[in-house]
Formats: C-alpha cells, structure tokens, sequence
C-alpha cells in the first residue's frame, strides 16, 4: 500500500468532516503540522474538537483555525500565547477543557495502548476533579481520567521511510509520538523521506503501522516563537 502523497491537501483527501475529532502535535510552535493544518483549513470542515498540548500563536497552525472559527472545542493545557484562543473562549464562544500537561499526555497515551482510563492525583481537590470519579488508595485520593482517542492525528516528525516508520528531532518529538498511536487515522508531514530500510530500526521512534499517510515537506517553516538574543558588545 502507497502511503505517501504528493501534498497535503491530498493527504487529508476524503478524511475531514463536520464535527469530527483531530489531535494535533507539537509544544508552542515545536513540531507542529503546519501543513496540514493548512489543508484544514483550506477544506472548510467545522465544528470541530481539537486535542492539543495548546493551540500555537496567532495567525500560525491552529490558530488559523479559531481566527476562522472552524474549532468549536480545544482539549489543551495552556492558552496563554494565543491571544484569539483566551478571547474566544473568555467570550463563551469556544469551548475548553483544561487539562493539566502531564495528565493529557497520559491521556493520549494510554488511547493509543487501548488503556480507556487511569488513576492520578494530579487534580485532586480542584475543579479539575469536579464530575469525576476520586478513588482511594493505599491511603491517598486519586482522580480517574479517560482516555482520549481521535478520528484523526496529524504529526510533524523529522524524517519518515516509505512504509511510515517515523524518526523525531530533539524537543520535536513532544506530543507527536503518542498522537500517532491514538488516531483512528494518523497522517504526516515529514521532512526528509527515504525508502524503505534506510532508517537504522534502533532509531525508529514510530513505527509504520500507526501511519496511514505521509507528505514530505521539507520546505515547512521552522518558526520561533520567543526570540532571545543578548546585547551585542561593542569593541
């Protein structure tokens, strides 16, 4: 089977609909699917819930989304750069459900390994707790999560062979991996494509079968989303 495609918009052919579920990688703008969130973008589909570490910044990947209004929901821990986002949702025109970062990666986590929920005292006595079930052990309370899974994951990795066996680049790695294994559906935008076997299998971090489609886009912007610099030094 075929998995690469020529470009993201034909990667994303026939998988987008009204109201359906998309997990998306990345940390701030690290290893986010620029792409292919642009080819959402593009189809027009809304309504749709997003799981995400955060939504970017404005007027880059996600935040494309909101700034047209097709997300109706954001799965995320934290807002704080996405000045649409916190206006949205502060208007009651978004919905959100925060969830604290360790716990939504689990959540992912445990999606993709089949495991539908899980015990952690993160949230305990919060609101974070308010409607779910708090249990007891050896001692101490703790909250049960559920799961997540979506109908769709898209993942930026470094460097893809063409059966989909995934390579990521330092901090890039983040959310993606675990995201490509809690999609129903897992397509992604690579940078370096080779054949099949030229990735040393020691290096796989993703392996094949938990991708269904991939796109070289080795042109995508590699954005910063705080630049530091010192003062230069005069002689």
């Amino acid at each position: 089977m075929n998995k690469v495609y020529p470009d993201a918009r034909s990667a994303m052919a026939g998988l987008l609909k009204d109201n359906m579920t998309i997990m998306s990688g990345g940390f701030g703008l690290c290893g986010i699917a620029e792409v292919l969130a642009d080819a959402i973008l593009e189809s027009g589909v809304k309504g749709l819930t997003v799981i995400s570490n955060n939504a970017g910044v404005d007027g880059i990947g996600l935040g494309k989304l909101l700034e047209t209004r097709q997300i109706k929901k954001m799965i995320s821990s934290y807002v704080g750069e996405n000045k649409i986002f916190a206006q949205q949702y502060l208007a009651g025109e978004l919905e959100l459900e925060f969830t604290p970062q360790g716990t939504l990666s689990e959540r992912i986590r445990a999606g993709g390994a089949g495991i539908p929920a899980f015990f952690t005292k993160t949230g305990v006595g919060t609101i974070i707790a308010e409607g779910k079930e708090v249990r007891e052990f050896d001692g101490e309370k703790y909250v049960m999560e559920r799961a997540l899974r979506a109908d769709l994951s898209i993942i930026h990795a470094w460097k893809a062979d063409t059966e989909g066996n995934l390579v990521f680049r330092k901090t890039a790695r983040n959310f993606n991996p675990m995201m490509a294994t809690a999609g129903k559906v897992t397509v992604v935008e690579v940078e370096e494509l080779v054949e099949a076997g030229q990735i040393n299998p020691d290096s796989i971090h993703t392996p094949g079968i938990f991708v269904n489609r991939i796109v070289l886009a080795k042109d995508a912007p590699k954005r910063i989303e705080f630049r530091t610099t010192r003062k230069r030094v005069m002689a």
